[in-house]
């Protein structure tokens, strides 16, 4: 796959400013993969039904630079996470954009439609991610933990509390991003505001941890 300079470039910027900050140093090389990464979803997430048909001029902002955010919650903390799990991942986001920035993190990209499972399985090869597992399977099914739970809007988060404490490790952190554009309130997740320069519009994450 070849990246799009021009039709990227403007794009490419709102995924640094994401990456700046989550507390990520994103390398050259990197930077491509995630080039690549838009050009997959545009050339052949979007047409197979694995995003809207009009999400291919906000690949980088809702898609790619929306994905590192998650990483936002770990900026405090030493290296990377062990483990990851993306829940309910789809096409693999915000997971494959976490796993071409923590190379050193084990990332289980977990979706119950086989269909999304095939597209993600396609995007890990096409990009050479040695650190990415698929699963096709549902949450409540999904035993092992990790230390880095993410997942994007998928389900009330009053509902995912329960399975995010089971699939949390004890010293681990939950991510919660979607449509959150106004402040969100629910009992056992704190808020993570993303300003509006980042984006181009404020964000809020909710964070939940077992400490």
């Amino acid at each position: 796959m070849k990246h799009n300079q021009m039709a990227g470039h403007d794009g490419m910027n709102t995924v640094r400013r994401a990456a700046d900050w989550a507390g990520i140093s994103l390398t050259a090389g990197q930077l491509a993969l995630l080039g690549d990464l838009a050009d997959w979803l545009v050339a052949e997430a979007i047409p197979a039904g694995g995003l809207g048909p009009a999400e291919g001029s906000v690949v980088h902002s809702r898609h790619l630079a929306d994905s590192l955010l998650f990483a936002t919650p770990w900026r405090s903390r030493p290296g990377s996470p062990a483990t990851i799990l993306d829940i309910g991942a789809g096409v693999g986001l915000p997971g494959l954009p976490l796993a071409i920035c923590w190379p050193s993190s084990r990332v289980t990209l977990l979706e119950r439609s086989a269909r999304r499972s095939d597209l993600a399985k396609r995007a890990v090869r096409l990009l050479g991610l040695e650190n990415v597992e698929v699963a096709t399977t549902q949450m409540r099914e999904w035993e092992t933990t990790a230390e880095l739970l993410v997942c994007r809007a998928v389900s009330s988060p009053n509902r995912l509390r329960g399975d995010l404490r089971r699939l949390l490790d004890p010293s681990g952190v939950a991510v919660i991003g979607g449509s959150h554009h106004t402040l969100p309130n629910y009992q056992g997740f704190s808020t993570c505001r993303i300003p509006s320069n980042i984006l181009g519009n404020p964000v809020w994450l909710l964070i939940m941890d077992k400490t």
